[in-house]
């Protein structure tokens, strides 16, 4: 315990810098992947083509080269001082919004298809039929792939650490100029992770019961 007791400011910079990235990307993720994925199913085959692109092309490249993408050619694209936590939350999120768009997509797709025609049938355009008919339907079958993708989120906040952001996946390095023990050190980073990932399976089957309930 001497090794957080010690350090509560290098711990607590850590910390709050990861949940910075996963909030913030989380937010930009979803929103991002929630228009992503009703492009994906669109009827309009321009919206189709952009949003196959998108999702492939960005989910097929490597979440470091994103990062090296935002780093070092966005700050040449926007004249001025870089924010590298920012440019990270981008990255994470852009990256991240092609998993939500792929995983709302498998959920649209369970949802009976007499249902959205129905819809059209009285008259209601593509958003509404998105928004009141197919989304709510479709949100319950994904609640466990997406909290997956928001568990792959948490632990992929780590990439941001070679690029001078400060969170969980660089306190190694700090503690190691401290002259601290490292595998203590990664250790208690393992047992941060772990903490969180189960504080988010619990929301998992908290909305579970909950939309269980509801149906």
């Amino acid at each position: 315990m001497g090794l957080i007791t010690d350090y509560p400011d290098v711990w607590a910079a850590a910390l709050w810098g990861t949940l910075i990235l996963f909030f913030a990307g989380g937010v930009i993720a979803l929103v991002l992947g929630l228009i992503v994925g009703a492009m994906r199913v669109s009827p309009i085959p321009v919206a189709r083509a952009v949003g196959g692109v998108y999702v492939n092309w960005i989910r097929n490249t490597p979440l470091t080269l994103v990062m090296f993408f935002f780093a070092f050619c966005v700050p040449l694209l926007l004249p001025g001082r870089a924010n590298f936590l920012v440019l990270a939350i981008w990255a994470l999120g852009i990256y991240t919004a092609t998993y939500v768009a792929e995983t709302l997509r498998s959920g649209i797709n369970t949802v009976p298809v007499g249902q959205a025609e129905a819809a059209r049938a009285i008259g209601l355009t593509f958003g509404q039929v998105m928004s009141l008919v197919v989304l709510p339907q479709a949100a319950r079958s994904v609640i466990p792939p997406m909290m997956s993708v928001f568990i792959a989120l948490l632990k992929n906040t780590t990439v941001a650490a070679g690029f001078s952001v400060v969170n969980l996946g660089n306190i190694r390095a700090e503690m190691s100029e401290n002259g601290e023990n490292q595998l203590v050190t990664i250790l208690w980073v393992m047992a941060a992770f772990v903490l969180m990932v189960f504080l988010l399976a619990w929301l998992q089957r908290v909305l579970e019961n909950k939309w269980r309930i509801a149906r």
